[in-house]
């Protein structure tokens, strides 16, 4: 009796390559890598609270480009969104120069990560603006 062998050498079987497109194409699997584009970001919303006027102001900033608010030179470096829907976490590296301040040896008054859930692990020390994170997206 002789056997048949199932694998031909040279032949391609061509229902592995559909299989594995559809397992790669499926749903899930294009929300998973949306979901993960998603989470970092191309913007962010900053509040910068000016404390001598009490006037709050919304800034929206692009990812890697520096921006100027009064006397403030505002550059965010990177964003992104936590996995997690049920308690949402928002943080960004931010750089942050004061103008006013002519001193070579301090380059940067703020240079770290901000969460909008927990400002105060990181703060932002200036005696006359605040800044919070409100958007990444």
């Amino acid at each position: 009796m002789k056997l048949k062998k199932n694998i031909k050498v040279g032949k391609v079987n061509f229902s592995i390559i559909f299989v594995s497109l559809l397992v790669f194409f499926s749903p899930q699997n294009l929300m998973a890598q949306e979901k993960k584009q998603t989470l970092i970001g191309e913007f962010i919303e900053i509040k910068v609270l000016d404390k001598i006027s009490s006037k709050n102001t919304l800034l929206k900033l692009k990812i890697g480009e520096e921006k100027k608010y009064k006397d403030l030179m505002i550059k965010s470096i990177k964003c992104k969104n936590s996995e997690f829907d049920d308690n949402p976490e928002i943080t960004a590296y931010l750089q942050v120069k004061d103008l006013t301040n002519n001193k070579n040896d301090e380059v940067f008054v703020f240079n770290g990560w901000t969460f909008s859930s927990s400002p105060t692990i990181n703060p932002f020390d200036h005696p006359v603006y605040d800044i919070w994170l409100s958007k990444c997206y």
